[in-house]
Parts: structure tokens; C-alpha cells; sequence
């Protein structure tokens, strides 16, 4: 349907029928007239037009009509749609992944052939990111030192993009936990309170950084973020020994401890994932206690029409003016013309008397 967004502004049109019955007309007055060459030309366009009632009624209707027009314009005419559904604003979502030398240790299977802990990693956090529709997300890098690879965007192909880039040692190759997330807390701490999410992944204990992990969770708690921790690493393998394969713990030196207390101090939660079905579990529970999005949103799109009324005035206008201007014009190409084969009659009357003398 046809809507107008400044209603208002169809109070302009018995503006001249106002100021034509309210405003004084200007006094005439001959003081400082001045001679104009061209004047006969302007009386002309003057008296053109105006020379019958008709014309006069014709000009007065095209002038209104222009006006309206005008009016119409300016308050802005446009045809809004169907309402469509739009997905609400979800939630500010850090992704802080631990990229240490040990994330490199392949103790994970994917398809019965041996993984490393970052590909798994990076395979089930992109699946998870692909999900998040609506959501602001970002990317936090960490091992030695974190660094921010992503900030917090819509655009989640990037993000993802970035996370697949990701090598092991690209942040060194300690594990900086506390230094992480008071990174991915410091991102957060303007965003609404109500959004504010870290999953923060690691494979080991703390053992790097100026902060330790625990003083980084009650800075969280205090800037009401929930943090989500995940602790990733086989608890079984088997390695080749001097005497023949044996099983050890590939995870021995996870620090589970602190990070359910990062967890439970922020509000969120601790997941250990053994394999790369459980991360993958992980994540999906994850996804069921933050959703991606809430109840969508009804927006009606618009289209603007105003140029179509505009382009009336302008046209009438136009036509106005060459109405004025016309019959000027051809009076003083008839004039022209007229001038023109006068000095044509006189030239051939010189010519003849010319030769008439020139007989005698």
C-alpha cells in the first residue's frame, strides 16, 4: 500500500491561497525606473498567454496543479510490502582457542584415521560458528600471548575464514589462559550484559601470562560475562614404548580444575570432550543453552515514489514557462521575417531603378 512518512507536510498546500488573501501586494511606484532595450520582448511574454480568460484559467490550473505536486513530494509517498521476518539480534560470542604445541598432539580419530587436537577443534568450532545466525562473533588466538584475530562482527564467513588459518605456535607455544580471557573480557565489557558469552577452549594448564585464571574469571563475573570452558584431549592412548605399546593419558597435564572454577565463577560451564563426537556434543549443548536468536523481528520493506510527483512539477513547470515564452518567440520571428523581405522589396525597387537609369 501507498503510505506518505511526513503527513504533515500536506498542510503546505493552501499556502498560496493564504499568502494571495493575507499578504499585502507590492506598491507600485515609477521612483528609479530604468530603461530596458529589451522591454517590447518582455511586455510581450507578459500579454502572451494572459491575452484570453481561458488561457488565464489554464495557466492558473497548471500552476496549482504543480504546486500539489510539489506538497505531495515533499511528504514523502512510498509503497511498503508485506512484512517479512527478520532475525532478532542474538548474542556477543568470543571464541578463545588455545594454539600451544600441545594442541598439535594427534589423540583424536576422524573417519578411524588419527587427528591432531586443532584440526577436530577447528572442524567442530566452524560447524558451530555456521549456526550462529544472528549473533556477533569473534575470535580470540592464544598460546604464549592472545591476540584478537577477529573482532566481534555479523559477517561470520570471515570469522570462520580466520579460525581455518589457524596454526599451531602461531601465539607461541605456552598456554596463556588468564591473559586470554581478560582479552575476550576487555572486547566484551561495552557490549549489553545480557549477551555477553566467551567459550574459551584449552588442552592444558596456565603456565604463561600476567594473569592467572582465576583473577581473570572474577573480572568476567564482575563485567557479567559467562564463560564456557572447554577442556579438549584423549584420556587413553596407546604409544610405542621400549617394551611395546603401552597406554598413557595424553591429557595428564589439564588443569580441569580451574577451568570448571572459570566456569562456575562466570555463570557458564565446564565440558570435557574426549574425542571429536563429544566436542561436537559440546557445541550443541552450548548452542541450547545460549541461542543463536531470539523471536524474529516483522519489518515491511519500502519502496520511495516521491521522484514520480516531483517529475509532474517539474514537467508542468516547464510547460509553464514555454507556454510565456512561445508566443513571444514567434512574434519575433514573424518580426524577423518581416524585416527580412522588406529589405528584399527595397533592395530589388534599388536595383530596378538602378537599371532603368543605367537604359536611359
Amino acid at each position: 500500500m501507498i503510505e506518505l512518512a511526513w503527513p504533515w507536510a500536506l498542510a503546505l498546500l493552501p499556502l498560496p491561497l493564504v499568502v494571495r488573501r493575507f499578504w499585502p501586494a507590492a506598491p507600485e511606484t515609477r521612483a528609479g525606473a530604468l530603461r530596458v532595450p529589451f522591454f517590447d520582448a518582455i511586455a510581450g511574454i507578459a500579454r502572451g498567454p494572459l491575452a484570453s480568460a481561458r488561457a488565464r484559467r489554464a495557466l492558473v490550473a497548471a500552476m496549482a496543479l504543480s504546486w500539489i505536486a510539489l506538497v505531495v513530494a515533499a511528504a514523502r509517498p512510498q509503497w511498503a510490502g508485506e512484512p517479512q521476518p527478520v532475525a532478532a539480534a542474538g548474542r556477543d560470542l568470543l571464541l578463545t582457542i588455545d594454539l600451544s604445541g600441545s594442541m598439535a598432539r594427534e589423540d583424536f580419530t576422524v573417519a578411524g584415521q588419527p587427528a591432531d587436537r586443532l584440526t577436530v577443534v577447528k572442524e567442530v568450532a566452524d560447524d558451530f560458528l555456521a549456526r550462529r545466525d544472528g549473533d556477533r562473533v569473534g575470535l580470540v588466538l592464544f598460546g604464549t600471548r592472545p591476540y584478537l584475530q577477529a573482532p566481534l562482527t555479523f559477517d561470520r564467513e570471515t570469522v570462520r575464514s580466520l579460525l581455518g588459518d589457524a596454526s599451531v605456535g602461531l601465539a607461541g607455544e605456552d598456554t596463556a589462559i588468564g591473559d586470554a580471557l581478560a582479552l575476550a573480557v576487555k572486547r566484551l565489557k561495552d557490549r549489553p550484559a545480557e549477551s555477553r558469552v566467551v567459550v574459551l577452549l584449552t588442552d592444558g594448564a596456565s603456565n604463561a601470562g600476567a594473569i592467572q585464571p582465576v583473577e581473570a574469571a572474577k573480572l568476567a563475573a564482575a563485567e557479567g560475562v559467562r564463560v564456557y570452558t572447554i577442556g579438549v584431549g584423549a584420556d587413553r592412548m596407546a604409544v610405542s614404548g621400549f617394551f611395546g605399546q603401552e597406554i598413557v593419558n595424553p591429557s595428564a597435564d589439564l588443569d580441569e580444575r580451574t577451568l570448571r572454577e572459570i566456569a562456575d565463577a562466570t555463570g557458564g560451564a565446564y565440558f570435557r570432550a574426549k574425542n571429536a563426537e563429544g566436542l561436537a556434543s559440546i557445541y550443541r549443548q552450548i548452542d541450547a543453552l545460549e541461542p543463536a536468536t531470539a523471536e524474529p523481528l516483522y519489518v515491511r520493506p519500502t519502496r520511495q515514489l516521491f521522484q514520480w510527483p516531483l517529475g509532474v512539477a517539474l514537467a508542468l513547470s516547464l510547460g509553464i514557462g514555454l507556454l510565456q515564452v512561445a508566443p513571444s518567440l514567434s512574434r519575433t520571428s514573424a518580426s524577423a521575417s518581416s524585416a527580412t523581405a522588406s529589405s528584399a522589396t527595397a533592395s530589388s525597387s534599388a536595383s530596378a531603378s538602378s537599371a532603368h537609369e543605367v537604359t536611359a
